[in-house]
């Protein structure tokens, strides 16, 4: 994580927190602290501290809608060319999981109005299924932060936290139990989450859609194309990547090509020899 002169302020607030909450009285005995082997749990808390954890449902929609209306379309009609059922999205940051959730219920959505137009020869299961059958569909979300990941997998989000969803959404894809909504099990059987540090080398691969969002400014320049290497080397041929409004590959790699469309941006992997 790169702090610069803008983000310094932030960065000392949050460490006096730390400080305060340990009983110490120096930057320097909190460092002891971190390097020493107790330190792991309140490194744990310290990443906890310094990450943003702000996400919505349906964020950025332009771009939303292009993967929606367009890249899934052309990732379905490809994959059913070479009779590969399979579609697997990684959401690379993913915080309190609206986002998986969000490109969860997108992906039953194109599914079902792709099998309409294009029906494969047999016969469709009772009850209907939210991902029609052979189509198997993974969505990966990982995160660094543990406490996240476990609202994440709770899956029950407030009336404030839904205000982006619509009432047909709401009506498919949750429960409403009292004044919360529980994303439905069938959904959440989509969608694994996972601890990842993008620091790593050992990340997923073979996705055909990488969403990292609002990520990446969290990082310098150098670590900012380490990672769009490890993501290039993570997709599969010509698949896709998206980042947040505000950050973009343009001038960090020559290994993608960039989509527009609608005011909707992604990133198509170019097939290069590394």
């Amino acid at each position: 994580m790169h702090f610069d002169e803008r983000r310094a302020h932030f960065l000392q607030d949050r460490l006096q927190r730390r400080l305060k909450e340990c009983q110490l009285d120096s930057f320097y005995s909190y460092y002891r602290l971190l390097i020493s082997s107790e330190g792991k749990n309140e490194l744990a808390s310290l990443v906890e501290n310094l990450t943003v954890n702000e996400t919505s449902f349906f964020r950025n929609k332009a771009q939303l809608e292009l993967f929606h209306k367009y890249i899934l379309e052309d990732l379905l009609r490809q994959k059913q060319a070479r009779r590969d059922y399979s579609l697997r999205i990684w959401s690379a940051g993913c915080s309190t999981g609206q986002e998986a959730y969000t490109l969860a219920m997108l992906v039953a959505d194109g599914l079902g109005y792709y099998y309409l137009r294009n029906p494969l020869p047999m016969e469709m299961p009772s009850p209907k299924p939210l991902i029609p059958p052979p189509w198997k569909v993974e969505i990966l979300a990982s995160d660094i932060s543990y406490s996240v990941l476990r609202a994440a997998q709770q899956g029950v989000y407030s009336e404030t936290q839904m205000t982006s969803v619509d009432f047909s959404y709401r009506l498919r894809y949750f429960d409403k139990i009292g004044d919360r909504y529980a994303v439905k099990k069938a959904l959440k059987e989509a969608i694994h989450f996972d601890f990842h540090n993008l620091k790593t080398e050992y990340l997923p691969q073979r996705n055909d859609v990488i969403f990292c969002r609002n990520v990446m400014m969290y990082f310098d320049e150098a670590e900012q194309k380490r990672l769009i290497d490890k993501f290039w080397r993570c997709l599969n041929p010509e698949g896709y990547m998206f980042v947040g409004h505000a950050e973009s590959l343009l001038g960090l790699t020559e290994k993608f090509a960039m989509v527009h469309r609608n005011s909707g941006t992604a990133y198509k992997k170019i097939e290069v020899t590394e």
